[in-house]
């Protein structure tokens, strides 16, 4: 189906119950080189790439102090936590529903390598969707658009074909504002439904379930 938009969904809070997980994490990791932030600020900032949170917390010296060594520990201490995530309901269900309209599917994650690897096995996906993206990927990560562009590149598609994203955060809508997509956001990424909507999400699930059995409602029918 040339004409049918290609669907790129996010991982980490979108599939997988992640988001409050990987704020701890980075309190942990911030804790280890000497720095204290509530992990209610930290959560504001999930699905915004490691790349860009240390500087959007606390500006360019918190970044030139520690952030190559806080996202080092980061990585670390998600590590400890990877066992406890789990994916939300309906997420495979989700990545079947769109394969079965005739869609092409990649995941757009800037997770490091090896997190994203446990991800693909927890959904079973590799032999659903079409491709995915880590952190090695780009250089800049949500809310930058880049991430989207390289997951179509990586099925061959180019930055102008049609797309939707599907992800839980301000980020991503943003991310996909950016880069020209409709977002359709699922509430598990702990975002309020009026910020999500002023971003410029189209469309609000409560689970990847949801959407899924919603599915013909959206561009992705």
């Amino acid at each position: 189906m040339a004409d049918s938009p290609i669907a790129v969904l996010d991982i980490d809070g979108t599939l997988i119950d992640s988001n409050y997980h990987h704020a701890l994490a980075w309190s942990r990791a911030l804790r280890r080189v000497g720095e204290t932030h509530p992990v209610w600020r930290l959560h504001r900032l999930i699905g915004m790439g490691g790349d860009q949170l240390v500087t959007a917390l606390g500006g360019e010296n918190l970044e030139r102090r520690v952030g190559d060594r806080a996202r080092e520990l980061q990585g670390e201490e998600t590590d400890k936590l990877l066992e406890e995530m789990a994916t939300l309901p309906g997420a495979r269900d989700l990545l079947h529903a769109i394969k079965e309209r005739g869609h092409r599917l990649v995941l757009a994650s800037s997770g490091q390598q090896r997190h994203v690897d446990v991800y693909l096995d927890k959904l079973d996906a590799r032999d659903i969707v079409d491709d995915w993206t880590t952190s090695a990927d780009v250089e800049n990560s949500k809310p930058a658009p880049d991430l989207l562009h390289v997951a179509l590149r990586k099925i061959g598609a180019p930055p102008d074909a049609p797309a939707v994203l599907i992800g839980d955060s301000v980020w991503d809508v943003k991310a996909a504002r950016a880069a020209g997509m409709p977002a359709i956001v699922v509430r598990s990424g702990g975002f309020g439904d009026d910020e999500l909507l002023e971003a410029g999400a189209t469309a609000l699930y409560d689970t990847p379930g949801d959407l899924a059995k919603a599915l013909d409602d959206t561009p992705l029918a």
